[in-house]
């Protein structure tokens, strides 16, 4: 319990960090406009590419015993294409409904 404590101490202002990340976070959803909603959450997917390449880096410079990091890298990778996968794919469906459709 006291090794807990201490790294809460030790990392307190990340921990404040995330805290109030998530409060602003959930705020700015909270007042997005549903018209807004499905543009901005997949362009936000299709920013995270960039977790991709950062999780791709990290376990190339993982040692290779160091199993932990490499299960957590390719989770990371996994989820992340998934998510920029469906960020491409609900922004595709989204511009579809925006065609003029053809007449018969």
């Amino acid at each position: 319990m006291e090794s807990l404590l201490t790294l809460f101490y030790e990392n307190r202002e990340f921990i404040f960090l995330i805290l109030v990340s998530i409060f602003l976070g959930i705020e700015v959803i909270s007042n997005v406009p549903a018209v807004l909603h499905t543009p901005l959450m997949s362009g936000a997917n299709a920013i995270h590419g960039v977790v991709v390449i950062g999780s791709i880096i990290i376990m190339l410079e993982a040692s290779p015993n160091n199993y932990f990091a490499l299960i957590l890298g390719f989770i990371a990778v996994v989820l992340g294409t998934l998510n920029v996968v469906g960020g491409f794919v609900v922004t595709n469906r989204m511009l579809e409904m925006f065609k003029k459709k053809e007449k018969k």
